[in-house]
């Protein structure tokens, strides 16, 4: 039965009727209008047919002919905008989309969760510290990390840092992809020095070899290039969370005849905010942007239903992406029921596995982590539960860096609990570093099947 209310109904605006969870307060409304207006002036960050090129991409990816890698931060920060931390993100996501496709078989969409991912959802409003209550950290596009009541002060004017820093960040990711940083051709540009050293490095540059004498073969007795060989096509993603941002970026394109929001590719809508009748999924269902929701084991059948007959009600292939994030003792319990109960509504949607958010801990000290072994647990466990039901696991949603930090334990290295100090960098959730990133890629090119 489809309980998805009519799009007539709907307009960039209808979700202020809705509440609206994880939203900062403003002490100024009078400045948060005049930020958003000039936000509403701005050039978009994206445009609507990049935005239906990866729609496209996505059915594909659901009948299995394709897979997506997405991957990045959990949270960016401002400072984040820098040449060269920018090139190691898209480097390592390249190698891994390399790995990905030597295993697999099959094409790989690169979405980054990067160029946006400015805000992040937060347990709890306010955060105590030596019998001092302030505002919790929201993200640099809501407010500072610094624990001052000015820091913690939510300011729109951060609104428009974050759109800057987003536009700057994927203009330096195109020109380097149109420059012939991600050309399939010359994989070693995307390496990074310091796996010289690298326990996988020999896997990689096996694999690597391997592509660069497949493509010199075929292109030889075909006399042409191989299509989409000479410049990998890369997308941006981030969590849809700040909705008068979103909103002010949303723009009505007459020759589609649709909405679409312009400030990313790819927009999802995390577990804190996936009320059936909340404001996000109200937002989330007027916009022509392929659209993903994290699922978890916490939602009965009739909400992931509803999610699904709302999101996409007319079963439009690549329109909807269900990242499910069920934790690696967990996952072959809960995954089943939600696989059966999306199918009984008779729609399309994408699987995709985030193996990172159900497997966070705490150490001894106090420092969140989370274990390499886990992580892979859950990406094999989502492979074999998706084979036995007869569905597709279309790709992998991870935090990831290409820096060299210890967040995450385990992996070649063996980091442990102890290691976590040398290089732990993230304000907000762990990642993988460069190694472990490469690593999870190869282990996840090996889970093919016939």
């Amino acid at each position: 039965m489809n309980t998805a209310l009519p799009l007539e109904t709907w307009s960039p605006t209808s979700w202020q009727s809705r509440p609206a969870a994880q939203q900062p307060r403003y002490a100024d409304p009078a400045k948060l209008e005049r930020v958003l207006a000039q936000l509403g002036a701005l050039p978009p960050i994206v445009v609507s047919w990049e935005v239906d090129a990866l729609r496209r991409q996505l059915a594909e990816a659901e009948e299995g002919k394709r897979f997506l890698l997405q991957g990045g931060d959990c949270a960016e920060s401002f400072s984040d905008c820098e040449s060269s931390r920018i090139a190691k993100q898209l480097k390592i996501l390249l190698q891994m989309s390399l790995v990905l496709l030597h295993g697999l078989k099959k094409p790989v969409i690169r979405v980054g969760r990067m160029a946006g991912q400015y805000a992040k959802p937060r347990s709890a409003d306010t955060e105590t510290r030596d019998g001092i209550t302030l505002p919790c950290y929201r993200g640099d596009n809501v407010n500072h990390a610094g624990f001052t009541p000015l820091e913690r002060e939510p300011d729109p004017e951060l609104l428009l840092r974050g759109y800057e820093r987003a536009a700057l960040t994927l203009n330096f990711v195109r020109a380097l992809v149109d420059g012939g940083f991600a050309d399939l051709h010359h994989p070693e540009y995307w390496d990074l020095n310091f796996m010289q050293h690298a326990p996988s490095r020999e896997a990689y540059q096996k694999i690597v070899d391997s592509i660069s004498d497949a493509l010199d073969f075929f292109e030889a007795i075909s006399g042409g290039p191989i299509h989409e060989t000479s410049q990998a096509r890369f997308y941006s993603s981030h969590e849809g969370l700040l909705l008068l941002y979103e909103q002010s970026q949303t723009r009505f394109i007459p020759r589609r005849n649709r909405w679409y929001n312009l400030s990313t590719h790819f927009p999802w809508i995390g577990m804190r905010t996936a009320a059936i009748d909340g404001a996000h999924v109200e937002y989330f269902r007027g916009i022509s942007n392929p659209v993903a929701v994290k699922v978890g084991a916490s939602m009965d059948d009739a909400w992931l239903q509803a999610l699904v007959e709302t999101l996409n009600p007319d079963n439009e292939p690549g329109r909807l992406t269900l990242i499910h994030r069920l934790g690696a003792k967990d996952i072959e319990r809960a995954l089943p029921r939600m696989v059966e109960a999306v199918r009984r509504t008779g729609r399309r949607v994408l699987w995709v596995c985030d193996p990172m958010h159900g497997n966070t801990e705490t150490t001894a000290s106090g420092i969140k982590t989370r274990r390499f072994e886990n992580i892979l647990s859950e990406v094999q466990a989502a492979f074999r539960v998706h084979h036995e039901m007869g569905s597709v696991l279309g790709g992998v949603h991870c935090e990831l860096t290409g820096d060299d930090v210890t967040e995450c334990t385990g992996g070649a290295r063996g980091l442990a609990d102890v290691d976590l100090a040398r290089a732990y960098r993230t304000t907000v959730d762990p990642r993988l570093n460069y190694e472990q990133a490469l690593e999870l890629a190869m282990l996840i090119g090996s889970q093919r099947r016939p």
